[in-house]
């Protein structure tokens, strides 16, 4: 694994918005960099799969294992969530995609940072951009991205015959729309029927979720967190309707940080894990603390002996933290790389590296293609 320093292609913005990549620069910086690309070997690469593949089987087994036992009291769930969770799982609804976010040092196991379950993004530029890069700068080599033919393979194991599949997410977000967007395209190369509409546009006749004309939405793909979702009067009517939602409702214990201290009960010691623990001092030398349900980094605090390394600012510091033994990332010429590993209806798909000078990865970090020979 190495970082290669290059000259970006002249018409690189170019490039990116005929792709209808628009979210390529963030407040006037880019967040798509071409000055530098992540070079992997193919026996690292089989590492990174092989490890991914044991991480989802593990996070699987841990929700059976949850649902089994009752064993919600780390989750700090409502009853009403963990009425949808046990339904969903025992009716099996199908999940579609989720990205590990790991620290991976050549030469030893990839390490388990976090599960992003429920609504990962960097996906569109993880399948699509990163691959017309390759093939335009790299044609000779391969990458790690089986991204758009698996979530394709996957829609037709979720079409719901003779109903449109509902897309939604936030207004005035234009990362989340073209998540949306992309995945909705991936769903039409599928076969199936689509439309969107954005959240706050969803209606309730009384009986059933409803778009805008009046039509019962049977099935949703909702970029928008299952937490938030909950606190909203909109839940209420979730257990009466018979909309099936992607991600499924059970997905709601991968997405909580709590996974982090049960998955290291549950394997301790396992080469893809970093030892947590809900209590803090627990854990000798350098830590990761961080909030259940934070994003995009906000309010980690990393900190040795007492002593804050490291801090990012964010609206989750109210809530319950985990605390998970530090397992820096690599620095590749002051730039601290994270590796983005996708699973696509369970099984490793591909990866995005993203980058940041800092080393805690937020929503502002930098994204870098990849590649492998």
């Amino acid at each position: 694994m190495k970082r290669l320093r290059l000259t970006p292609r002249v018409d690189w913005r170019k490039r990116a918005e005929e792709l209808d990549f628009s979210f390529h620069t963030i407040d006037g910086q880019p967040y798509w960099v071409e000055d530098a690309a992540y070079e992997f070997t193919a026996a690292e690469i089989d590492a990174i799969e092989a490890a991914t593949a044991e991480l989802e089987g593990l996070a699987l087994a841990l929700v059976e294992r949850v649902i089994g036992s009752g064993g919600y009291e780390p989750f700090h769930l409502e009853d009403g969530a963990i009425a949808l969770i046990e339904a969903s799982w025992r009716n099996a609804h199908k999940n579609l995609y989720g990205r590990f976010d790991l620290s991976y040092t050549a030469g030893q196991p990839p390490k388990l940072l976090e599960y992003n379950a429920d609504t990962p993004t960097a996906l569109y530029e993880s399948s699509v951009v990163q691959w017309e890069w390759l093939e335009t700068v790299f044609p000779d080599t391969d990458q790690f991205n089986s991204i758009h033919e698996k979530l394709i393979a996957a829609w037709k194991g979720i079409r719901d015959e003779g109903n449109l599949t509902h897309f939604t997410c936030v207004r005035d977000h234009d990362e989340d729309r073209g998540t949306v967007d992309y995945l909705r395209d991936t769903a039409i190369q599928a076969g199936l029927d689509t439309a969107f509409l954005f959240i706050d546009e969803i209606g309730w006749d009384g009986t059933d979720f409803v778009d805008l004309d009046g039509e019962p939405i049977t099935s949703l793909f909702k970029l928008y967190p299952w937490e938030w979702l909950m606190r909203e009067e909109f839940a209420r009517n979730i257990p009466r309707s018979q909309t099936q939602f992607i991600e499924p409702a059970w997905k709601m214990l991968l997405s909580n940080k709590a996974i982090l201290p049960l998955l290291w009960t549950m394997a301790p010691n396992h080469p893809n894990l970093l030892e947590a623990s809900f209590e803090p001092g627990r854990i000798d030398g350098a830590v990761a603390a961080k909030p259940i349900l934070g994003r995009e980094g906000a309010n980690i605090r990393l900190a040795e002996r007492g002593r804050t390394i490291a801090r990012a600012a964010g609206p989750y510091g109210d809530e319950p933290f985990v605390y998970q033994r530090l397992a820096p990332l690599p620095v590749f010429d002051g730039n601290h790389a994270l590796v983005g590993s996708w699973v696509v209806a369970s099984q490793p798909a591909g990866i995005g590296m993203r980058e940041d000078d800092g080393p805690i990865t937020t929503n502002a970090s930098r994204f870098v293609p990849h590649l492998f020979r």
